[in-house]
């Protein structure tokens, strides 16, 4: 039996119609109805979630693995405000993220209410949709909140927010099927053989055109520009840009030195990234890469292939440097594993790696062979844990999350969920005691607040969070014992979530990056 509110029923119908079969539901009385059709609902699989900015990475965590518009639902308040961390790195990830909140009547809204606070447009400019449905009473309202229900779930590439007022008495549940709703269905355009020829057209008769996508296609850029510095032989003239976030800024400058830039991207929204910007297209930017890739093949162009040589000789620089034990010996010897693991040899392709914010993501940067995920939409530190939890629910791949200590503290309600018993989450933690990316902001050592206050120095472990989620703890304090423990990091098939915890040096692990950087670039 469903609930008898008729907008909570019209949602929970149209959200079938239109695909939609994972969602993440957090506690509360108002939304009660809303999780009640929710779990009723024999074609939604509900994964509860207690930590709403935890439940709001999880659910982007399911989009990413899934490629599908998944729920998030919350109750009326503050609850709706936990979700936008999430939501905002859903936006620039273009991920689809529906976002439904349950909300008081818009009377007691500035009445000192309980839980109550104006919730439409609450999400702001992060979401593509936001609409608050009507309690409809009659054809004309059932119409009306049938019509905004498909307004806001047409929206494919990024996060939409439907709110839903619901009036006391909450617990009704005696309807006994939903409505047969009208579903609006849209039809996107295909690009045309003509376009991606156009494209190519122009990609090749540059005399330095350079193919970019970001994360995780960037590795070794930022080694390659520190290597040319101020060459113009290197400099591109037309860029052509497929989207996705690029970790360099030293990268980004370079290219800002380019003529134009054509991006392509699923949206067609305007990305002038490198300042230079004269054409958007809109399209899958891996369709027109691996078409571009097959017309160099076929011809090679000699920009192209004075890069392909540059950062070829950084790659085989790169895996034959052998760093002292610190983060960048771990990160190496994990890729090391993850590409003999995944060789053509053993059959078996690369596993599902997300990577963490800052330290983490620049390390992957350079050992990195592989897709890789990260939170690069606005490249914050929370949610990284619970993006690679929610990932691996939906998968019978284990699933490894790369992050540091800060990263992994903030985060680690991730572990307090019930939906992880039978997961294969693998998680390898890189504990320094500090935020280790300040050590390498010049000038920021002059201030003595630096360890203390800005890079939140601690004397932190995971293991007593580990022990009381019944997640299965190991740790490592130097190079044999990481070892070892990577190592059964990623032979381990069991069904549980498991924690690599290996405790460096900070100011070691700083010797060792920019020894690896003077190294690498003469």
């Amino acid at each position: 039996m469903y609930s008898e509110k008729e907008n909570v029923n019209i949602l929970t119908s149209l959200l079938v119609k239109h695909g939609i079969r994972h969602a993440v539901v957090c506690p509360g009385s108002r939304n009660a109805p809303i999780v009640h059709n929710l779990c009723e609902c024999p074609d939604i699989k509900c994964y509860p979630v207690t930590d709403e900015r935890s439940a709001g990475f999880y659910a982007l965590g399911l989009t990413q693995a899934l490629k599908k518009p998944v729920v998030v639902c919350v109750t009326s308040g503050t609850a709706l405000l936990n979700l936008v961390p999430a939501v905002a790195e859903a936006y620039y990830q273009h991920k689809p993220l529906v976002v439904i909140s349950a909300d008081r009547p818009q009377q007691w809204i500035d009445q000192l209410d309980g839980q109550t606070l104006p919730q439409p447009n609450a999400l702001g400019n992060f979401v593509e949709k936001a609409v608050c449905l009507p309690e409809p009473h009659n054809d004309e309202e059932r119409w009306y909140c049938n019509r905004l229900v498909n307004e806001a779930l047409l929206k494919k590439h990024g996060p939409v927010h439907i709110n839903v007022p619901i009036t006391e008495p909450l617990f009704g549940f005696n309807v006994s099927q939903l409505p047969n709703e009208r579903l609006i269905e849209w039809h996107p355009a295909e690009m045309s053989s003509t376009m991606l020829s156009h494209v190519s057209h122009m990609f090749l008769q540059a005399k330095r055109p350079m193919l970019i996508s970001g994360q995780p296609l960037n590795a070794n850029y930022d080694e390659a520009v520190m290597r040319v510095q101020d060459d113009e032989r290197y400099v591109p003239d037309f860029v052509l840009y497929i989207g996705g976030s690029i970790v360099s800024k030293r990268l980004k400058h370079f290219l800002r030195r380019a003529k134009e830039t054509w991006v392509v991207n699923t949206t067609g929204e305007v990305t002038d990234t490198f300042m230079n910007l004269t054409n958007v297209i809109q399209g899958d930017g891996e369709v027109v890469a691996d078409y571009i890739q097959f017309m160099l093949e076929q011809q090679p162009h000699p920009f192209v292939q004075l890069w392909d040589e540059l950062l070829e000789d950084i790659r085989e620089k790169a895996e034959n440097y052998h760093p002292d034990y610190s983060q960048m010996a771990v990160v190496n010897y994990f890729e090391q594993q993850v590409l003999q693991t995944s060789s053509p040899v053993t059959h078996r392709i690369a596993p599902i790696i997300h990577y963490a914010n800052s330290t983490a993501i620049r390390l992957a940067n350079i050992f990195a062979r592989h897709l890789i995920y990260c939170n690069r939409g606005v490249n914050g530190i929370e949610g990284s844990l619970s993006t690679a939890a929610g990932f691996s629910l939906v998968t019978d791949e284990p699933v490894f999350c790369v992050i540091g200590d800060l990263s992994f503290f903030y985060d680690q309600n991730a572990l307090w969920n019930q939906n992880l018993k039978n997961s294969r989450l693998r998680i390898l933690l890189l504990n320094n005691g500090k935020g280790g990316i300040f050590n390498m902001l010049k000038g920021l050592e002059q201030s003595p607040a630096r360890d203390g206050y800005v890079a939140a120095a601690h004397e932190t472990t995971a293991e007593g969070i580990c022990r009381q989620n019944h997640v299965e703890y190991l740790s490592a304090k130097g190079m044999s014992e990481m070892q070892q423990g990577i190592d059964r990091l990623l032979a381990a098939d069991a069904l549980q979530p498991m924690l690599l915890e290996v405790f460096t040096d900070a100011s070691e692990d700083e010797r060792v990056y920019r020894d690896y950087y003077s190294y690498i670039v003469k």
